[in-house]
C-alpha cells in the first residue's frame, strides 16, 4: 500500500506559477511511476503528467507542455509538479497517483492515489 498526500494548491492569479508535491508513504517506493491528474467541476478526470521511476521518462499532455514540469525526489519519496503562466482553464483539483511499472497516460492505470489539493486560477 503507498499512502499518497498532495500539498502546494491555493488560490493564484493568471500568468503566476505554483508547485504541487506529492510525499509517499507505506511500500516502498521503489520501481513506481507517478502521475498528475486534474478534475474540473463538471469535467472528468484527465491526465496532466507522469514521470518513470527512475525519472528518465517524463509525458505531458498537450494543454500543459512547455508550461508544466514534473519532476520526483526519490531520496525524498516526493514528486513536483512545477506549474508556470497558469491559465484559469488550469483550476481544477489535481491529484497525484502512483502505479508499479511504467507510466501511462490513463487513469485507471494507477492504483493509488492521493486526496487531492485544489489549484484556482484568477483571471
Amino acid at each position: 500500500q503507498v499512502q499518497l498526500v498532495e500539498s502546494g494548491g491555493g488560490l493564484v492569479q493568471a500568468g503566476a506559477s505554483l508547485r504541487l508535491s506529492c510525499a509517499a508513504s507505506g511500500r516502498s517506493f521503489s520501481g513506481c511511476a507517478m502521475g498528475w491528474f486534474r478534475q474540473a467541476p463538471g469535467k472528468e478526470r484527465e491526465f496532466v503528467a507522469a514521470i518513470s521511476w527512475g525519472g528518465g521518462f517524463t509525458y505531458y499532455a498537450d494543454s500543459v507542455k512547455g508550461r508544466f514540469t514534473i519532476s520526483r525526489d526519490n531520496a525524498k519519496n516526493t514528486v513536483y509538479l512545477t506549474m508556470n503562466s497558469l491559465k484559469p482553464d488550469d483550476m481544477a483539483v489535481y491529484y497525484c497517483a502512483a502505479r508499479i511499472g511504467t507510466p501511462t497516460t490513463t487513469a485507471d492505470d494507477y492504483y493509488y492515489w492521493g486526496q487531492g489539493t485544489q489549484v484556482t486560477v484568477s483571471s
